[in-house]
């Protein structure tokens, strides 16, 4: 039996998957990823809420209220060792996007918050997203952080992308960000969208609570989505295939500290 967090993608046509705050059950974070083919074009109004578009490979070109901004991304996997180009658009706004040649994008979406009439439109220079790696041995991971929390664009949205060798772990050691009680940890809900490298792989993502109320083990695909409504969540990727996933967070703070699992924090102190 599938997960109910589990999010399949479809194998063919223009939406892959979406995950809308009523499928997910929860309050704040959408996300939807599309395959547009040279040519093609997407309409999207934002409405009441804030988006953050991720050029996952491919290359559009982006028109917000009249406005284009042309040949956006240059990545022709995600698994390319550069940044995405991204644009960050509040409520309120129209935006038209059209493949320059076969392109991927996220829709990653979030309340557009009280103040969305003084956020900007921004186009995200790749060159200016910071990129790092944690962990060590087989829980290292290459992280580019698209929309952190100390960027002041959003009013809710945090965006970042993972890319996990095989054989390695990440969010690990488990830690969870359900409760709202900063500095100690704060209450984001989350996405993870998977891609596998070669594409016919897969990975494991577990999600749970310190009682066990909630226990899921998924077997994720390429183009799976995730949903983390609380809980720890880790994931491991087997020999032979790297993992890559997009996580899309937000909550009632923009605002990311988390909590390891108390029973897994001590791997921690071995250095």
């Amino acid at each position: 039996m599938t997960s109910p967090l589990l999010a399949k993608a479809a194998a063919s046509g223009r939406e892959i998957v979406n995950v809308t705050p009523e499928r997910a059950g929860w309050t704040h974070v959408g996300f939807r990823a599309l395959r547009l083919t040279a040519g093609e074009t997407e309409r999207l109004e934002t409405g009441t809420r804030e988006l953050c578009l991720v050029v996952l490979t491919g290359t559009v070109d982006v028109t917000v209220d009249g406005q284009t901004h042309k040949a956006l991304g240059q990545r022709d996997s995600v698994f390319d060792e550069v940044s995405p180009a991204a644009v960050y658009v509040p409520a309120g706004h129209t935006l038209k996007v059209t493949a320059q040649r076969d392109a991927e994008i996220g829709l990653c979406s979030a309340p557009g918050g009280a103040d969305a009439g003084q956020r900007a439109v921004r186009v995200i220079d790749p060159a200016t997203m910071r990129r790092s790696v944690r962990g060590q041995g087989t829980n290292t991971r290459y992280i580019c952080d698209i929309l952190p929390h100390d960027d002041p664009t959003a009013a809710h949205l945090l965006v970042v992308e993972v890319i996990t060798p095989a054989s390695h772990s990440s969010s690990y050691p488990p830690h969870k960000h359900d409760v709202e009680n900063p500095p100690t940890e704060t209450q984001l809900e989350e996405t993870y969208y998977h891609r596998l490298n070669p594409p016919q792989g897969f990975a494991f993502q577990r999600v749970y609570t310190d009682d066990r109320s909630l226990d899921e083990a998924c077997a994720v695909e390429n183009h799976d989505v995730v949903m983390v409504p609380r809980g720890y969540h880790p994931v491991v990727v087997p020999h032979g295939y790297d993992g890559y996933y997009l996580n899309v967070m937000a909550g009632p703070k923009r605002f990311w500290v988390f909590k390891n699992d108390p029973a897994h924090e001590w791997m921690l102190a071995k250095g």
